[in-house]
């Protein structure tokens, strides 16, 4: 049998994994990926392989159908976000498909909170400033009293708002599917937009839908508090890009980090590279070596049962 891997973080540890696959008897190929593949690259490669693991590849129902016309029969989604996989298209066609949800809670809520201290002390502007020479003082603000509209409270939300409480900040949550937690009860629920005029910083680690595509936009952040920061650690569409430059113009948001795009990677002509009070990610709050091994054992598990050589 043979399997192809199109993630990254996983790529980046294959010389621990090959022996695993190599037990079972299984071939594996690792193209270089920067981010993905696309889809006719996907098209012309997937039929001849009985497994892949996919990263954020455009995993399409006319990929899947691609594969099956060969020998593909399993896929397995590294990692917690489906929005670039059509799971409907492969159950429709039998390919035995799945994530690898609950991974990466901590590491990326560590990646958000650690956004969060950078824009309200502004620590990145001061590295560039010394680093260029100068003695930057910027005046930032405190965490202390400060208020999240946390967007999203599973996994990832859950274990931002702990590191948010710490701080001593309030937390307001908007997710649909909102649940108490023990031990986090000083969090808020809200529904999506209300009470944003409120929040000092907007923080999203939600899973993208159809239906929350482009939920900050220019309405919602019209609604936001003037000088409001923004971070998402999601998925780049939750974001109007397009608003966002206009709010970042007007000044109605103060600064962004964002860990994730629209596009990825970030187009050399985006708008936002003008703005020097951002900062930029590349789509890495999951990645370090321990969560990286951890969802691809995961992963791995998963997709051996489906071949039959658990």
């Amino acid at each position: 049998m043979k399997v192809l891997i199109t993630c990254p973080p996983m790529l980046g540890l294959m010389d621990e994994f090959k022996p695993l696959f190599a037990a079972k008897a299984i071939e594996v190929d690792c193209p270089t990926v920067v981010q993905t593949l696309s889809v006719e690259e996907l098209k012309s490669l997937i039929p001849q392989y009985d497994g892949w693991i996919i990263g954020d590849d455009p995993a399409t129902r006319e990929v899947f159908q691609n594969g099956k016309s060969g020998k593909l029969k399993a896929a397995v989604k590294w990692g917690v976000g489906v929005d670039n996989v059509d799971f409907t298209a492969a159950n429709e066609l039998g390919i035995l498909v799945a994530n690898t949800p609950r991974m990466f809670g901590a590491e990326v809520a560590d990646i958000a909170m650690g956004y969060v201290i950078a824009l309200a002390r502004q620590t990145f502007m001061i590295d560039r400033a010394v680093r260029a020479g100068t003695w930057l003082k910027p005046a930032g603000i405190s965490l202390g009293d400060k208020t999240v509209a946390l967007v999203g409270f599973g996994d990832i939300g859950r274990n931002t708002a702990k590191r948010l409480l710490a701080a001593d900040m309030g937390v307001i949550a908007y997710d649909p599917y909102f649940q108490a937690v023990e031990g986090l009860e000083a969090v808020q629920p809200a529904a999506w937009p209300a009470r944003l005029e409120e929040a000092d910083l907007i923080v999203l680690t939600c899973a993208l839908t159809s239906e929350n595509r482009h939920m900050l936009n220019s309405e919602t952040l019209a609604k936001a508090k003037p000088g409001v920061r923004v971070i998402n650690v999601a998925r780049g569409p939750l974001i109007d890009e397009a608003a966002l430059v206009e709010a970042l113009s007007s000044r109605q948001v103060h600064s962004a980090a964002l860990d994730v795009f629209e596009m990825e990677p970030l187009p050399e002509a985006s708008a936002l590279r003008q703005f020097e009070q951002c900062i930029f990610g590349s789509h890495n709050a999951s990645n370090t070596v321990d969560a990286v091994r951890r969802a691809s054992y995961q992963a791995m598990h998963l997709l051996f049962d489906f071949l039959g050589c658990a």
